[in-house]
């Protein structure tokens, strides 16, 4: 009786063992290893770049630094703005033993990476890339838009816009897929809401010089000119507003992608006034306080959306692997949609088919010199934009979209 107890005991810890053993295999390389592709010296390094790896390592730091057994490495590398570039490390970094890709600034480097991620049947997430048709005709069951699309801060921007009067717009757009996805879906918001699109101008991306595109919107008359492009062409343009007198003469400049270092770096005198739609904005409750003390100790400044967001989709991304015991890319994703995305960052979050995470988005207005009490106290929160109405529906041009 001892001797058959002991035999079914055995049997059952040999059971035990091979389960654990079979799941522990299921971590590709015995590493969970996280490449943050980011600007780390270019227009976009302060908005992503040092804080988008900090934000990553946190995430990593927080969960211990192993999952289901097996270590967390975050790796990081500049991608310098340039698609071949960014591509080429994408495919380097698969081949290898990255697991997960995230954050890629610029739209035209996050879709050619969202491209050898669907080659390579590895996950990416971006949250910098903002173009809409990143979930769109590009979509990939290896791809996800965690932060924001241009559809949700172009149509959040200008309904608010239009609904305080401001009927007539003049785009001055970066001429990249970004900038022309920030235009278009604008425009058609502005127009359906009885507003009129006068004209439009595009520019090359980082322009040293914006003088004359900027002339030709304050010839226009538009009542608002709208700055379909991210730093630091919005910067630019915005500068140049104020000194061309453009304000004066009864315009207004609206940001279609502005960020919270953006602001920082105009200076409130500059920027007072400015209505924005955003993801994210570090003084909103205890909870959005707590983390980003964390980050400003250790950078000296506030994080941006796109960084906070970083942390946010990392932390899913290990909670995933966590619970399945794989870092399969299509089983991490499928559980990554089975319940709602509560944090720090997102708000009534869900992660649907196509890849776009949806959650609330805040209509913000800049503060004046006078209002702002302490360093980046920047935002006053107007309004709060549920995900279902800040983010569109499902493109049909996404094969992943359920007809």
């Amino acid at each position: 009786m001892v001797r058959h107890r002991r035999t079914a005991w055995l049997a059952a810890l040999v059971i035990v063992l091979f389960a654990a053993t079979a799941a522990s295999a299921q971590i590709s390389d015995d590493v969970v290893k996280i490449g943050v592709l980011t600007d780390l010296s270019g227009p976009a390094s302060d908005a992503t770049g040092e804080g988008s790896v900090v934000a990553a390592q946190m995430a990593a730091e927080d969960f211990g630094a192993t999952v289901a057994g097996k270590p967390i490495k975050v790796v990081s590398a500049n991608h310098q703005m340039k698609a071949d570039i960014g591509a080429q490390l994408a495919r380097e970094w698969y081949d290898g033993d990255v697991d997960l890709i995230v954050d890629v600034p610029l739209s035209a480097v996050g879709l050619a990476v969202q491209e050898v991620a669907r080659q390579k049947k590895k996950l990416f997430i971006t949250h910098s890339t903002g173009t809409s048709d990143f979930t769109g005709k590009f979509c990939s069951p290896y791809g996800i838009q965690w932060v924001f699309d241009t559809y949700a801060l172009a149509t959040g921007t200008a309904r608010a816009v239009v609904e305080r009067g401001g009927i007539s717009w003049f785009f001055l757009t970066a001429d990249y897929a970004f900038g022309h996805s920030l235009e278009r879906d604008a425009s058609k918001v502005i127009v359906e809401m009885g507003g009129k699109v006068v004209g439009a101008v595009s520019h090359p991306y980082n322009t040293p010089d914006l003088t004359s595109f900027v002339l030709q919107a304050q010839a226009s008359k538009a009542k608002i000119i709208g700055l379909a492009s991210g730093p630091p062409d919005n910067i630019n343009a915005i500068k140049l507003g104020g000194e061309f007198g453009l304000f004066e003469g009864g315009q207004q400049m609206a940001g279609l992608l502005v960020l919270i270092t953006d602001v920082h770096a105009l200076g409130l005198k500059a920027a007072q006034g400015l209505l924005l739609t955003t993801s994210f904005y570090w003084d909103m409750d205890e909870q959005t306080r707590a983390w980003s003390k964390r980050f400003f100790d250790k950078l000296h400044k506030a994080p941006t959306m796109w960084q906070a967001g970083v942390y946010s989709s990392v932390t899913q991304y290990l909670k995933a692997i966590k619970a399945t015991g794989s870092d399969d890319a299509l089983k991490v994703t499928a559980k990554m949609r089975e319940a709602p995305i509560e944090d720090f960052f997102a708000r009534h979050g869900r992660l649907r088919d196509d890849g776009l995470m949806v959650h609330d988005l805040y209509l913000v207005q800049v503060k004046t010199p006078q209002e702002s009490k302490a360093p980046w106290d920047y935002y006053k929160i107007l309004a709060t934009i549920p995900g279902d109405k800040a983010f569109p529906p499902p493109d049909p041009a996404c094969p992943l979209v359920k007809k």
